[in-house]
């Protein structure tokens, strides 16, 4: 398994704790379609997602 360096991937100074929006990736293994599929550009959830 690959090893995460130590460098951080937050924003010196920014108060995470605020209300806001936020970007979420998911990887699923195998890159399988679990929440649903793109479909002209959008995503169409499925029953799970």
């Amino acid at each position: 398994m690959k090893r995460r360096s130590k460098k951080s991937n937050r924003l010196k100074g920014y108060d995470y704790s605020q209300c806001g929006m936020y970007f979420v990736t998911i990887c699923t293994k195998n890159r399988e379609e679990l929440f649903g599929k793109i479909r002209s550009e959008k995503m169409v959830l499925n029953k799970l997602g």
